[in-house]
């Protein structure tokens, strides 16, 4: 795997394909930003974890030429090897737009082979037909929302000296959810929006500094992955909680939102898929 962002689709013109172009997806290895926060390729990740791609355009033509529609849900484990550059996933996905299938099924087929071939891992993949469409339901993250803090902030790229934990108290557990993280994609440097939920149970951690450390991620350049694994490792890091568990639910772009999810203890459930009202 030699793809790095530099040659990947974004920040270029782009010519829409609507034949089947499997070709089309740009893996970029997720080891080089992993390198960056301390997690070397020799070690053992200290969180495992899904990312949660839903696709709302997704259309294709059944075998008599007639459009068809549907949502996508793919789920991807944290430890398979590659991320897919979104703007790739766009094109590959429009790429449907004028192929015949012979059924749903068909397609369910090509996007399992061809996202577990991108991603160098599995990967799950669910279709919300238009029948369908009223069963899909939204919900917000669960937690106690520090964005009520009333704080002076100054400080814009991310700081984990800013995260503060009462060490030698007795452990809490808590929930603690914030709809101001904003980061910056890595090429093109337009602003991606979040919400984050911070699940967690050991030190105390100081909500404040919490609070300010996320909001520190307001320029920086990163994609959605990457900004959730660096706030579990700060996290982890700093305050030291026995669990810990980090899910972001960002806002659409093209058609696609990300929503990763990293958690180091085992009776963590999955989180749910439910769209946020941003998204």
């Amino acid at each position: 795997m030699t793809n790095t962002v530099d040659l990947s689709p974004l920040g270029k013109t782009s010519a829409y394909r609507t034949d089947y172009a499997p070709e089309l997806l740009f893996p970029i290895p997720r080891q080089g930003k992993r390198d960056e926060i301390g997690l070397g390729s020799g070690s053992t990740l200290p969180f495992f974890g899904v990312d949660i791609w839903n696709a709302y355009e997704i259309s294709w033509l059944n075998a008599r030429g007639k459009p068809q529609v549907a949502i996508a849900r793919i789920t991807v484990p944290a430890d398979s090897p590659n991320i897919i550059e979104s703007k790739s996933f766009k094109l590959y996905l429009n790429s449907f737009n004028q192929t015949r299938l012979d059924s749903v099924v068909a397609l369910k087929n090509l996007l399992q082979q061809d996202l577990s071939n991108g991603f160098g891992a599995t990967v799950h993949i669910s279709l919300t037909q238009p029948e369908e469409f009223g069963m899909v339901e939204m919900g917000e993250l669960d937690g106690l929302l520090l964005d009520r803090l009333d704080i002076e902030v100054d400080h814009y790229s991310p700081a984990p000296e800013l995260l503060k934990a009462a060490l030698d108290e007795e452990p809490v557990e808590e929930k603690l959810v914030s709809h101001l993280l904003k980061s910056n994609c890595l090429v093109t440097g337009q602003p991606d929006w979040a919400s984050v939920q911070i699940h967690y149970a050991g030190p105390q951690i100081d909500q404040e500094s919490l609070l300010r450390y996320l909001i520190g991620f307001r320029e920086h350049n990163e994609f959605h992955e990457q900004c959730v694994e660096r706030i579990f490792t700060d996290i982890l890091r700093q305050c030291q909680p026995q669990q810990l568990a980090v899910y972001a639910r960002y806002t659409r772009r093209g058609g696609l939102d990300i929503n990763p999810w990293r958690s180091n203890f085992s009776t963590a459930k999955r989180p749910p898929n439910l769209r946020g009202a941003r998204q």
